[in-house]
């Protein structure tokens, strides 16, 4: 059975690229990339979608009396898909409540930071700045709060002599493509149990 997957965006869409590639290639079987939405019209992560033949759809917040309204409207078209699993790939807003209880435990988010540490924007920043020796990326599901859902896979990524804050966020996202792939496999393939705050691989 083939799961449905809606990726959610706000920017240039790497991390959507490295789903797409990895479902292209097979790597991740049984799955399909069914619609890209992204709260910014001129998200590159759209453009993506188009060249892979994903539906793509902007939804503009500002058209709508509060996030609850805004958030109906993606519930709408997460259901016109028959969507099994959400990704947040670089999506800025907080997903919210009745998203969440809709899709619970179906909702996966990438971050740059090795949780609970660093949570928020600017994560690899944060980490630079505090002056972290070993930073990384996290694959967590998503709950009502901010970056704290039940950890997935993390990958560590040492903070070298001479590094910038830039140059720890690239070498960050290299890690970032390999994980989240790996994470989608496995929901996919069924082999992920949440158990409280703990994920167990089956």
């Amino acid at each position: 059975m083939t799961t449905n997957i809606a990726v959610l965006v706000s920017g240039r869409g790497s991390n959507l690229q490295s789903i797409i590639d990895s479902i292209e290639s097979q790597n991740i079987r049984d799955a399909k990339i069914s619609v890209v939405i992204s709260d910014v019209k001129n998200a590159f992560a759209l453009e993506r979608a188009c060249r892979h033949g994903i539906d793509a759809i902007f939804i503009d917040p500002r058209s709508f009396v509060d996030k609850k309204a805004y958030e109906q409207e993606v519930l709408k078209i997460l259901g016109q898909y028959d969507i099994g699993l959400i990704l947040l790939a670089g999506y800025m807003r907080i997903v919210g409540r009745e998203v969440i209880e809709a899709y619970r435990n179906k909702i996966i988010n990438i971050h740059p930071a090795l949780l609970p540490s660093f949570k928020g924007l600017h994560a690899q920043k944060q980490a630079f700045d505090y002056g972290v020796r070993i930073s990384g990326c996290t694959v967590h599901f998503v709950d009502e709060g901010m970056d704290t859902g039940p950890i997935i896979i993390q990958k560590c990524v040492p903070v070298l002599e001479g590094d910038t804050p830039d140059t720890l966020a690239a070498r960050i996202l290299e890690q970032e493509h390999q994980i989240f792939p790996e994470a989608v496999k496995l929901f996919v393939e069924g082999k992920l149990k949440v158990e409280g705050r703990v994920v167990i691989r089956t």
